[in-house]
């Protein structure tokens, strides 16, 4: 079964590297300071999020500490969701 951080690394490689898997994507790289996701692409991750994992985002949660890397996003999506799950 897939996890969340590999369903996380599945849509960034495919819908922001074009599936470009020759350079490796690690799981704390900044994917803002890498130039991986801009302003638009903030929007689309955080649709994937609500869609994917059944998750609302405030405007507040649209922050790098919680979008800019992998190990991130992941994280806020465990949290939400064991918050969710409680």
């Amino acid at each position: 079964m897939e996890n969340i951080k590999d369903k996380i690394r599945g849509f960034v490689v495919e819908n922001f590297l074009f599936g470009d898997t020759s350079h490796p994507l690690a799981d704390d790289a900044s994917l803002i300071d890498n130039d991986i996701i801009d302003s638009t692409a903030v929007l689309e991750l955080v649709a994937f999020i609500e869609d994917g994992f059944g998750i609302v985002m405030a405007d507040a949660d649209i922050v790098p500490a919680n979008l800019d890397s992998l190990s991130r996003i992941a994280a806020f999506v465990n949290a939400r969701a064991g918050a969710l799950a409680a």
